[in-house]
């Protein structure tokens, strides 16, 4: 609703006079942009807060720092390292937090991953989803999504860089959706309407980028592996990518690659969990 009002010019000022405040311990370009700008259309603000130009980069308990924000602000949105960094703001602020990105999950960004799904295939509901590469936050809260909205998901990760086991452990007590696991990428994509990777080392892991790079051979989302794809099926990446790694330049600039929608969709997927919880 909220992007066709913006396409259409319709006025959506549903957070006028609010405030979010913008916590960053990693760096970012789309979230920062899809939040601060999504304040601005929604007629709040954004504040952008970095650990560098606050307290809470000197040491200040993070249980007063969320006492002391959520005073001055009608929401908060962490990017931040530790899963439980965000887990402990939100239990001592009294405004809604939101998660911009961990370690662990990376929500904001599967939200709209599914809505640009939704807009190119109709829903998600009967759908094969592959994720090819590292099982990171984003296999995570990909296995988180697929467990709560009962859609099959085909994750191929070398060994030693499997998803996080307790992750797994719950999405499959779920008992819904079709969750497996493989060391193999042709069998994850094969017949997958939904083909989808990230960059092998991760922000804090760049110490680690030639060993990974080893481990992931074989990974790369290239057209010979998408040949196994359904025949429409559409690629996904969260981006930045390292074209030539885990994905080719002819894969994300081609017809199925749906990269450019899904960046657009941060910022519509952004304003709505805003003005939802705000």
């Amino acid at each position: 609703e909220l992007k066709q009002k913006q396409k259409n010019g319709i006025e959506h000022q549903l957070l006028k006079g609010k405030t979010l405040a913008m916590i960053f311990e990693k760096a970012s370009t789309r979230t920062r942009i899809s939040f601060e700008v999504g304040m601005f259309q929604l007629g709040g603000h954004g504040l952008f807060i970095s650990s560098a130009n606050s307290q809470m980069g000197r040491g200040e308990p993070i249980k007063d720092s969320a006492r002391v924000m959520s005073r001055y602000c009608d929401g908060v949105m962490i990017r931040t390292f530790g899963q439980e960094i965000v887990d402990e703001f939100a239990r001592y602020s009294s405004v809604p937090v939101i998660n911009g990105l961990t370690d662990l999950y990376h929500p904001c960004q599967i939200l709209a991953d599914l809505q640009t799904v939704i807009e190119h295939k109709g829903g998600y509901q009967g759908l094969k989803f592959a994720w090819v590469g590292d099982g990171n936050n984003m296999a995570n809260t990909w296995i988180e999504a697929a467990a709560i909205l009962g859609f099959d998901l085909a994750l191929a990760c070398p060994q030693g860089y499997q998803p996080d086991h307790e992750v797994l452990q719950w999405a499959q007590a779920q008992g819904t959706g079709n969750i497996a696991l493989t060391a193999d990428p042709h069998e994850a994509v094969r017949g997958a309407h939904v083909v989808n990777t990230d960059v092998w080392a991760s922000m804090g892991q760049e110490a680690e980028q030639k060993q990974r790079e080893q481990a992931f051979q074989g990974y790369c989302v290239d057209d010979r592996l998408m040949a196994l794809a359904h025949p429409e099926s559409v690629v996904l990446h969260c981006l930045p990518a390292h074209r030539g790694e885990e994905i080719s330049d002819s894969v994300i600039e081609g017809p199925r690659s749906v990269v450019w929608d899904e960046a657009e969709n941060r910022l519509h997927i952004q304003k709505a969990i805003m003005a939802t919880l705000m």
